[in-house]
């Protein structure tokens, strides 16, 4: 698809001499702040309250959960072949407003199968709305400097994690869900005219380019994965699953990404126990989400530079000792220093999966090809939260629950560092890809 020109409202205001790119990243941010923020540590904020409000096991509403996003991958996959041809911008207001409704009525659920079919809507609202959508604008803009950019954009997650917990805790001692799971629609409801203002799919819109420079060389031997042989290579879903780093990159996310959020979304009831107190439980969560925004910005200055598989392989190793460390010592300064180390890590994951995706298959079928790797990461993260909470009804506790997630989380550490360039042959003269 060839973008059609657009000059977004916010383009005629802002500062023309600063590259338009960083004020997508900027605008990025607060989207993410809002959309995923919301939609990913909000299932934190309301796992104990929907379980003390109705009576429902860990099981049951971590079932929910699993569900969630186990749907939302789905629908990331499907999503993905659409947004490289008709740009994400539609898919993306669609589902921030599906999102922001669905969130709204998790406070009005009374049963368990309203409880499922509220996340069931919020998962379609996530698909259409997260990564896939929100990447592929952020791929589009930026490629010698991406890692950079998408530091500053997906911050807005770990803000949210740093604001999210703490206000939940003060809403649902103030008024319940009833009150908290409204107000936190509304946040998310609040990102839709940014994205409609401001946002801009592609910089061959506004007659700019990637980076707000030079077009990059199109010999691959010459720019390496940054070239342009490489970047605007298109792939078919078939040659894709035929290539060994695709494989790599799915395994070791699928393996990781289901530790992390199995982990993430029982932090909060994992450290009520330990702390006696949601809300100092909740400050830890939000520790956790500051380091977060610390490590992902230090990252990305310099991540653009170094070998992606080895930065996050060490991310990884970083990651499961985190949590070992967390899940054996016991004393609440060390459970806020160790918290703080994992924070460090589990935002920068998610930016990796992104770059190694870009880097390794390009901007042009972004969409598709990260459809695939997140459908198999969202999966995963429905399955991390369902199985972290039958190892804790059966065990009585979350010390075999999260060993297991740091192990396998080492495991994905070692099958990432297979996920190595494809090798890109310069085609022969009057051949085109």
């Amino acid at each position: 698809m060839d973008p059609r020109p657009r000059t977004p409202i916010a383009a005629r205001f802002l500062p023309s001499r600063y590259y338009y790119g960083w004020y997508i990243a900027i605008a990025m941010s607060l989207v993410m702040m809002a959309g995923v923020g919301v939609g990913f540590y909000g299932l934190a904020v309301f796992l104990k309250p929907l379980q003390d409000a109705h009576g429902w096991s860990n099981t049951a509403v971590s079932g929910a959960t699993g569900a969630y996003f186990v749907i939302s991958g789905v629908v990331t996959a499907l999503v993905g072949p659409y947004v490289d041809r008709r740009g994400p911008i539609p898919f993306l207001v669609a589902g921030l407003i599906l999102t922001a409704l669905a969130t709204a009525l998790v406070g009005l659920v009374d049963t368990l199968w309203q409880l499922y079919l509220v996340y069931t809507l919020l998962a379609l609202g996530f698909g259409l709305a997260g990564g896939v959508s929100m990447n592929a604008i952020m791929t589009r803009w930026f490629v010698r400097r991406r890692a950079q950019a998408m530091s500053i954009s997906s911050t807005g997650i770990s803000v949210a994690g740093v604001i999210l917990p703490p206000l939940g805790a003060v809403l649902i001692a103030a008024g319940g869900l009833e009150l908290t799971a409204p107000i936190f629609g509304l946040v998310i409801a609040l990102s839709v005219p940014i994205v409609v203002l401001v946002m801009v799919w592609d910089p061959s819109q506004m007659g700019l380019r990637p980076d707000g420079r030079e077009p990059p060389p199109k010999d691959a031997t010459e720019g390496g994965a940054l070239s342009d042989l490489v970047q605007r290579r298109r792939w078919s879903i078939r040659e894709v699953t035929r290539t060994a780093p695709f494989w790599a990159v799915v395994i070791a996310f699928t393996l990781v990404l289901m530790s992390q959020t199995g982990f993430l979304i029982h932090q909060i009831a994992f450290l009520e126990e330990r702390m006696g107190s949601r809300t100092a439980a909740s400050l830890a969560l939000s520790t956790a989400a500051f380091g977060s925004i610390v490590a992902r910005l230090v990252v990305g200055t310099f991540a653009d530079r170094l070998n992606k598989r080895r930065l996050t392989a060490g991310l990884f190793v970083l990651q499961g000792t985190a949590v070992l460390l967390l899940t054996f010592i016991e004393n609440d300064a060390t459970t806020y220093l160790f918290t703080l180390l994992f924070g460090f890590t589990f935002g920068n994951v998610y930016m990796m999966q992104s770059l190694l995706v870009g880097e390794i298959f390009g901007l042009v079928s972004f969409g598709t090809v990260f459809g695939l790797v997140s459908f198999a990461g969202q999966t995963s993260s429905g399955l991390g939260p369902l199985l972290v909470g039958l190892l804790e009804d059966s065990t009585g506790s979350y010390t075999i629950p999260f060993t297991v997630t740091a192990l396998v989380t080492f495991v994905g550490a070692l099958i990432v560092l297979r996920a190595r360039p494809v090798p890109v042959r310069r085609p022969a003269p009057g051949v085109r890809r």
